[in-house]
């Protein structure tokens, strides 16, 4: 025996789920498509170098986090944080170190990103 009435339209409990999935969703903190596409940038060019071998990102609701590994089997070398909660004190963009300390935090995440992003310099 079916739970649907026989006029009802399966598309439209469909969209029904998917909207409310993502307002469940709705609450994380997450990197849009410019902040990953820079962080990706970076990520790459140091895996080039052979500096970094994998990375992590994690969606909290009150933070997102882009951690990178040295190897897959130890603690994070880096952290690349969004705290929304600072967007207004400090800047809610922050580069964390794998002792806990903050190497910098601002407004901007490309400005923060020069702390870790070693570019060729011409000797």
């Amino acid at each position: 025996m079916s739970l649907m009435p026989e006029d009802a339209d399966p598309s439209e409990q469909r969209a029904v789920a998917r909207v409310a999935a993502a307002n469940a969703q709705g609450s994380r903190v997450t990197f849009n498509r410019l902040e990953l596409h820079r962080i990706l940038n970076l990520y790459g060019r140091m895996v080039a170098d052979g500096e970094w071998r994998d990375y992590a990102i994690d969606f909290l609701k009150d933070r997102a986090v882009f951690s990178v590994y040295r190897r897959a089997s130890e603690v994070p070398i880096y952290r690349i944080e969004k705290d929304p909660r600072l967007a207004r004190k400090q800047g809610m963009y922050s580069v964390i170190s794998a002792t806990g300390l903050i190497l910098r935090r601002g407004h901007e995440l490309e400005r923060v990103l020069l702390v870790i992003d070693r570019k060729l310099a011409v000797v």
